[in-house]
């Protein structure tokens, strides 16, 4: 997905407060998150943002709930990725935040059914612990893939078998991953 999908498909944020996730790193780390995430994925400061906010928000879920198996929404995945490049404040975080090591485990394996509506379950049971959702980064987090990764669901990007989706590979790859411990 080209930036400017990434830009047209979150909606504004009014309150900036709803970065109530950034606390769980240290102010220098979150400055180095978001950097990486706005030069690799040429998006706004303010987007880049939210993206690790709600990385570390999905976090904290998969620690709080380890046997959870939640599953990142496409922006989501994003932040995660670029929090895993920092591999010791990675560990050291997911130490601290779950007392073990929170794996990235694609679900990738051929023939295997990972089931629909990953991401909308994941958000609802964020919502139930009173983690802040910032829905437009879970929910309309794809435009390219909208008829695939939305809403309440993530269907697998094709698993339809509609043959017409030019994003099947993208869509499965991130909707479809989940947290292990």
């Amino acid at each position: 997905m080209s930036a400017i999908e990434l830009q047209s498909a979150v909606q504004p944020v009014e309150d900036r407060s709803r970065l109530s996730n950034k606390v769980l790193v240290s102010n220098p780390l979150w400055d180095r998150l978001v950097t990486r995430v706005q030069q690799d994925e040429g998006v706004e400061h303010e987007l880049a943002e939210r993206i690790m906010d709600q990385a570390l928000a999905f976090l904290k879920l998969c620690g709080r709930e380890p046997d959870g198996d939640y599953s990142p929404s496409p922006l989501v995945d994003v932040g995660w990725h670029t929090f895993i490049l920092y591999t010791r404040e990675y560990g050291a975080f997911c130490e601290r935040l779950t007392g073990t090591f929170v794996h990235h485990e694609p679900s990738d394996v051929p023939g295997v059914d990972y089931g629909t509506g990953n991401v909308g379950r994941t958000v609802v049971a964020m919502k139930r612990l009173g983690i802040v959702v910032d829905e437009s980064v879970w929910l309309n987090a794809s435009a390219s893939c909208s008829s695939y990764c939305s809403g309440d669901s993530c269907s697998g990007g094709g698993g339809d078998g509609d043959p017409g989706c030019k994003h099947v590979s993208k869509c499965s790859s991130h909707c479809r991953n989940t947290c292990t411990h």
